[in-house]
């Protein structure tokens, strides 16, 4: 073991390994289907491929502008109008990222100040709190509560304080597949007027909404988007999750204070994969179908769960289903997941991961961003045990 001549003190000392990588490494090693961690097992369109190919081909690998090549820009504020009626100018206004998590690491490392306060809603994604916490920031937590997981927002307006510097909001949400409305736009824009708070809204799902509903950007609101950073990711969109790159909406000022952070921590992203999504997004068929794809794989995955012990909770956005657990077992989530896993052969991940003092609610995530032959096996397997 390596002794350090110093003494090592942590930066985040209760942070471990990321119950996402847990579940996908015991799930490899057990030999189980990986429902847990969210990723497609399908391939994206060839076309998308081809254009890659295509820059690479034609000696475009070397660094892009630290923005984000200019045809990507240019692409994603006219989708962005198309979709929300909002005008981003792509000089100034559209930064494109290594990703949705380097985004929002991002946009926390250039707005919050040590002793700023940040509301998140729980159960929420893991990578929130660590930002926060390394710039000295202070985590306030909205609850959100099964089945539903609606956010109660005079709970939440009880938490805002003159200290309150962000408020980061994650619609469609991961994990509960809960979809904020109008109203909730509408009530956080209110709670936010005439304040120095900034929002900072993962959209990451944005096309993966279900039933006709329609996505509730933040960009939709001007009052809003006038002080919101928008994080979205062409990975969770085309299904190219390992290529990570995702993109930032933000009114100039804001993202000026952005790029000041960007250009130290990644600088610029893959250049033929820009232009080759750039090239891509000119049929807007192709994310605008992704409602209805993912759509009937939610139908789909919840037929095949209702020979089972499984409530289904509700499910109305992103590729995430939530389930009860307690007709088949009373055990703590995690302990459940751990057994599913090891004698069921399906791994998933335990809600408790997703909250502060971890909350058992005996609910579990599955994600249905598989093959359906995939779905298929696991259903045998899930059949058989609960």
């Amino acid at each position: 073991m390596l002794h350090l001549p110093f003494p090592l003190v942590s930066r985040l000392p209760d942070v471990g390994t990321t119950i996402f990588t847990t579940m996908s490494r015991l799930a490899q090693e057990c030999g189980a289907i990986n429902l847990s961690q969210g990723f497609p097992d399908f391939s994206a369109d060839d076309a998308l491929f081809e254009r890659v190919a295509h820059w690479m081909r034609s000696g475009h690998n070397q660094y892009a502008p630290m923005a984000g090549v200019a045809a990507l820009r240019d692409a994603i504020a006219a989708k962005v109008s198309g979709l929300y009626g909002a005008d981003y100018d792509p000089e100034h206004e559209i930064t494109v990222t290594a990703g949705a998590t380097q985004a929002l690491f991002t946009a926390v490392a250039a707005l919050v100040h040590p002793g700023d306060e940040v509301i998140v809603f729980e159960p929420v994604y893991d990578s929130y709190v660590p930002a926060i916490q390394l710039q000295g920031g202070v985590v306030r937590r909205a609850r959100l509560s099964a089945p539903d997981y609606r956010p109660d927002w005079d709970a939440v307006r009880q938490l805002v304080s003159p200290r309150t510097r962000m408020i980061m909001i994650n619609t469609p949400h991961n994990p509960s597949g809960s979809v904020w409305t109008a109203s909730d736009l509408q009530a956080l824009a209110a709670l936010t007027r005439d304040t120095g708070i900034v929002v900072v809204a993962d959209e990451v799902y944005e096309h993966i909404v279900f039933d006709g509903v329609r996505h509730e950007s933040a960009a939709l609101y001007p009052e809003l988007a006038a002080r919101s950073v928008i994080v979205s990711s062409f990975g969770k969109t085309f299904h190219v999750t390992g290529w990570k790159v995702g993109y930032v909406l933000a009114p100039r000022a804001l993202m000026a204070e952005f790029r000041k952070v960007h250009q130290f921590n990644v600088f610029t992203v893959n250049t033929p994969v820009q232009l080759a999504l750039a090239d891509y997004m000119e049929d807007p068929a192709r994310y605008g179908g992704l409602a209805a794809f993912y759509q009937a794989k939610r139908d789909f995955f919840r037929e095949g769960l209702a020979g089972t012990g499984f409530e289904l909770l509700p499910c109305a956005g992103t590729y995430f289903q939530t389930v009860r657990y307690g007709a088949i077992s009373d055990v703590a989530d995690v302990d459940f997941v751990d057994w599913l896993t090891r004698r069921v052969g399906v791994a998933a991940i335990p809600l408790s991961a997703f909250f502060g003092d971890a909350r058992d609610e005996k609910v579990i995530r599955f994600c249905f961003a598989k093959r359906d032959e995939t779905l298929e096996a696991a259903f045998e397997r899930l059949r058989r045990f609960c």
